[in-house]
């Protein structure tokens, strides 16, 4: 009889602990914490979620970030874009819905990839199959200015605005314009 209160109560102190380390890595703050961008004209409006790598000292593009190899945009799950109306994404029709968004950087330009598979880690399942947009942007260097954290952010002026993508020397601005 001891022995069986003694090991229900061993399985019950085993399972709380792990419940109790579940919920306290469950509870630290990401290194790369969730960040989202918005932009809004009339009706319509585009949100971007994503995870915010930070700098750290580290090399970025073409160390931490390769050249030449699909990547999510950010850290953690992969980048998502919402758009409740039909845009144009650098001239190029994205009709309303959500969407993931990846980029290829290389050191002159970086291919944007708009794709449809949602709910992704990362890119390391990413299926080239499923993408509806692809384009290229040219890079650009900050002057003086290191971004530390990788942001997303919409310059907007109207109907039109830049998706601008920072991080550490780097700039890329996607012309976005909402359509009626």
């Amino acid at each position: 009889m001891w022995g069986k209160r003694l090991l229900i109560s061993a399985m019950f102190l085993s399972l709380l602990a792990l419940v109790t380390t579940r919920a306290q890595e469950a509870a630290k703050p990401r290194p790369s914490p969730m960040a989202v961008t918005t932009v809004k004209y009339k009706d319509a409006y585009i949100k971007i979620t994503y995870s915010q790598p930070l700098k750290r000292g580290r090399e970025i593009f073409g160390s931490l970030v390769p050249y030449g190899q699909v990547w999510r945009l950010g850290a953690n799950e992969a980048t998502e874009i919402t758009a409740t109306k039909n845009i144009s994404l650098n001239g190029f029709l994205l009709k309303a819905g959500t969407y993931s968004m990846f980029a290829i950087p290389q050191k002159d330009k970086w291919t944007i990839i708009i794709n449809s598979e949602l709910g992704l880690w990362g890119a390391y399942n990413y299926n080239y199959r499923l993408d509806v947009l692809r384009f290229d942007i040219p890079v650009q260097t900050t002057t003086g200015a290191i971004y530390e954290p990788f942001t997303l952010q919409f310059d907007q002026r109207n109907d039109v605005a830049d998706l601008l993508i920072l991080w550490d020397r780097i700039k890329l601005s996607i012309p976005v314009k909402f359509i009626n």
